[in-house]
């Protein structure tokens, strides 16, 4: 399975938009990127889904564009108008050449998914990597309207207890990818997101 992301080289602000090539093609978010569309054009011919991590701006601007392009199939937590399956926790999905399970984990964003395979994490924005804040596991901004640091921790826990031993690929939604022992990773975004301190103070 390969992984590229697509938005990497944006000049505005953006999530990672993550596109992934095996069994099944699936971009995991659309990003805002511009042009999104003709990067991954430039890699494969056919989208087979889109599967969102949660639908703040970042990570939709380009749903549609992306949407009307390839007519993949759209996977959510949250209603849609274009959604073609909705995802629960616990939901499992194929995505590249591994199965992934779906992981509920709202703080962020009320409709926050993670997904969790043998191998891989792709984390959203629940757990991040070198984001700016902290280097070398960090979690996603809590300080916004309808954003909660008590779910968010509850959330990193679960996450810890739902992903098997031996993920070693880390996917986040912002910051850098991580390949070595995610788990700690994740243990390090926890401890940090239990001592509540603001993660941007001068904000």
């Amino acid at each position: 399975m390969y992984v590229h992301n697509v938005t990497a080289d944006a000049e505005t602000f953006t999530c990672n938009a993550y596109l992934v090539e095996g069994d099944r093609t699936v971009l995991v978010d659309a990003g805002s990127m511009p042009g999104v569309v003709d990067v991954i054009a430039d890699r494969v011919e056919d989208v087979d889904a889109v599967v969102l991590t949660h639908q703040h701006g970042d990570h939709i601007g380009q749903l549609d564009a992306v949407l009307e392009a390839y007519d993949p199939e759209l996977l959510c937590y949250a209603d849609h108008p274009r959604r073609t399956r909705e995802l629960d926790d616990g939901d499992s999905l194929r995505i590249g050449d591994e199965e992934f399970e779906a992981v509920y984990s709202p703080g962020h964003a009320d409709d926050h998914l993670a997904f969790v395979g043998d191998s891989t994490l792709f984390s959203g924005d629940v757990v991040v990597y070198n984001d700016g804040a902290f280097d070398d596991g960090s979690f996603g901004r809590t300080d916004m309207a309808g954003q909660s640091r008590e779910r968010e921790i509850e959330s990193i826990r679960e996450l810890l207890n739902r992903m098997p031993e031996g993920v070693e690929d880390m996917y986040a939604g912002h910051g850098d990818e991580f390949n070595g022992d995610v788990r700690e990773v994740v243990e390090r975004a926890l401890e940090r997101a239990e001592r509540r301190e603001p993660k941007y103070p001068d904000e």
